[in-house]
């Protein structure tokens, strides 16, 4: 079983060593949410593979001095265009493998700024899917977020016409929206969940395999403009 934790904003300028800080918090907290995900013992942090666009994959631990220097060392590559990212992944128990992209602190007025955290899992796992939303929302104050998988995605294009090549955005089974994408969303989509700390609302809109309702709320999003993308050329973090 494969979700997939989804969160997208647009430009903010920061350091690599205030990525580092939002990077350690998030990998901080997810031993406690997927205890099986990592080879580590329980209660201690994980040691992650961190992945290159070239050379071989080498161990990173969640340490704030080797985050920072790893997000120096990529925003500093010419591979590099613009923020600071890393790749990373993690095997744990049999069936486990997290891995986890982002890329932030840009300024681009085109390219969206991202985390995604892939979680695969035994058939028949229970995984925290509100909790791992919420914790990657209120860590990097994303625009918009989602949990969703293949099924829900090839869902949304055959039957809503969602196109990502478009830069269209979505929601999945869960949905996080940014203040102002909130305040557009019509009553009746999803329940408002309360697991978030700062702004935004994370939306439970549909259980796991009721691909009908995810394809019904995302027309009603986007027919309301919750989902519209942010303008090009992009000025701002949110809608």
């Amino acid at each position: 079983m494969r979700c997939v934790v989804r969160v997208f904003w647009g430009p903010r300028k920061e350091t690599p060593q205030e990525l580092a800080g939002r990077w350690k918090a998030m990998l901080d907290a997810l031993p406690a949410l997927l205890p099986e995900g990592g080879s580590a013992p329980e209660g201690q942090p994980w040691t992650w593979t961190r992945h290159h666009t070239s050379g071989r994959p080498a161990e990173l631990r969640p340490e704030e001095a080797e985050l920072s220097a790893a997000l120096r060392a990529d925003r500093d590559s010419p591979q590099t265009s613009d923020g600071a990212g890393l790749r990373l992944s993690s095997r744990g128990g049999p069936g486990w493998e997290i891995s986890i992209s982002g890329r932030g602190g840009g300024e681009s007025e085109y390219v969206t700024q991202a985390v995604v955290l892939a979680v695969v899992s035994p058939d028949g796992t229970e995984v925290p899917e509100a909790a791992l939303l919420a914790l990657i929302a209120d860590t990097w104050q994303p625009d918009i977020g989602d949990v969703t998988d293949d099924d829900l995605l090839d869902a949304l294009e055959d039957d809503a016409g969602y196109d990502y090549t478009q830069s269209q955005l979505c929601v999945g089974r869960l949905g996080y929206l940014s203040p102002g994408r909130a305040a557009l969303a019509p009553d009746g989509v999803g329940a408002a969940r309360k697991e978030l700390r700062g702004e935004g609302v994370l939306l439970d809109i549909a259980p796991p395999g009721d691909a009908g309702a995810v394809v019904d709320a995302y027309v009603r999003l986007r027919e309301a403009g919750a989902l519209e993308p942010l303008p090009r050329p992009m000025n701002r973090t949110h809608l």
